[in-house]
């Protein structure tokens, strides 16, 4: 008789899923709407928007190496819900936030407190996943930010619309806010007493998992580039709505993270990798290539496949080599790798961009793929092989 799948869909892992995509739904309601505010509310130069949009990035890099250590050290589920209540809470500055300085300040924080949630909340999560799903269950649970990040905007264009900022500021606040008593319901064992580690390098990177974290770094450049840039290479090369280039992004993340996850789970987590690599490579030089409305969709579609497919593997890469009390640095040097890897992505994007064009920047995507699949070959699945723990 064959053995029976450990259940993923319980209490826990509804609410972690559920507190996750509601987070990030409250924080993207703010990126499209906040140029326009700023802008056209505040009178503020536009090329002054591009600072406050990216001051949360600043906040959110300088405290991931510290929150895994934090989420390592301290209570989780506690740790959690206070720096979920402290995100959620610090919408209420932007109801008074009335200077570009004022409004990175606010973002700087609330990114902070972001970074810190992220951390807690997906180290949670792995935490309550069963072991024997757990590529699976980090599939799905990773499938809520692009739900959220593809529903959210639709809905604060809209509102902002209709009804201007402070709605939009209001209606992100109360999701988040149901996002923290989702946070409360989920049943997580108090730690025991542990003693503190004393402060070193591997305390706030895993330092086993840095090859993997150089080659998901290089993998997040050109994803830096698309969520930057896309809609004016759109504007760029003539195609009639570029803004759709999302959706189809998003179909294809979906799509992709449905099977992805499984795919891990049974031990093909090489596989998985490399395909999503050379998937990626291919289909950023085309995209860069090919300036057709259909091949710009098609590629936006294959795009989110190979972004999709990659996730699950990534992460387990830094996870299955970190011991349980260390789940939090893994988890930190995971995000804080893709958060390297986009913050250089929107950097070069602008810097080639300016002497050569946005397709020049999405070929050197797909070289910075190819680079990613040679270090994963070479370096990041060795040193996978011999530290893993069994």
């Amino acid at each position: 008789m064959a053995e029976s799948k450990p259940k993923l869909w319980n209490r826990n892992f509804v609410q972690c899923c559920t507190s996750y995509f509601l987070m990030n739904f409250a924080f993207y309601m703010l990126m499209p709407t906040i140029p326009v505010y700023l802008v056209e509310e505040l009178g503020i130069e536009p090329s002054q928007v591009g600072m406050a949009l990216s001051s949360y990035t600043l906040g959110l890099m300088l405290i991931r190496p510290f929150s895994g250590y934090l989420v390592d050290c301290l209570s989780r589920k506690p740790l959690y819900f206070f720096a979920f209540l402290a995100f959620a809470s610090m919408f209420a500055g932007y109801l008074f936030a009335t200077s570009i300085l004022a409004v990175m300040l606010v973002r700087f924080i609330q990114g902070s407190f972001m970074g810190l949630t992220s951390v807690a909340g997906n180290t949670i999560a792995i935490d309550v996943i069963p072991s024997k799903r757990r590529g699976e269950g980090m599939g799905f649970y990773g499938l809520t930010i692009n739900l959220a990040m593809s529903l959210s905007p639709l809905v604060a264009v809209a509102l902002y619309d209709k009804s201007g900022f402070h709605p939009v500021v209001l209606t992100g606040m109360a999701i988040a806010y149901i996002g923290v008593i989702s946070v409360s319901l989920i049943r997580y064992p108090k730690r025991k007493t542990i003693n503190r580690p004393p402060l070193s390098l591997d305390r706030f990177v895993l330092v086993k998992a840095l090859w993997a974290g150089l080659s998901y770094m290089l993998c997040a450049v050109p994803y830096g580039m698309i969520i930057s840039f896309v809609v004016l290479y759109g504007k760029e090369i003539n195609i009639a709505n570029p803004g759709y280039f999302f959706i189809f992004m998003a179909i294809g993340v979906g799509t992709a993270r449905l099977i992805s996850g499984k795919l891990v789970d049974r031990g093909k987590i090489h596989i998985v990798s490399v395909s999503a690599l050379l998937f990626l490579t291919l289909s950023f030089a085309l995209f860069a290539l090919l300036h057709t409305e259909t091949a710009y969709f098609a590629c936006a579609l294959s795009i989110g496949v190979g972004f999709g497919i990659s996730v699950p593997a990534f992460q387990m890469l830094f996870v299955n080599v970190a011991p349980h009390n260390m789940r939090g640095t893994a988890t930190s040097t995971y995000l804080t790798s893709f958060d390297l890897g986009v913050g250089i992505g929107m950097l070069s994007a602008g810097f080639i961009s300016s002497r050569y064009n946005l397709a020049a920047a999405y070929l050197i995507g797909s070289l910075s793929c190819f680079l990613s699949l040679l270090v994963y070959l070479l370096f990041a699945k060795p040193a996978y092989e011999r530290d893993r723990i069994h």
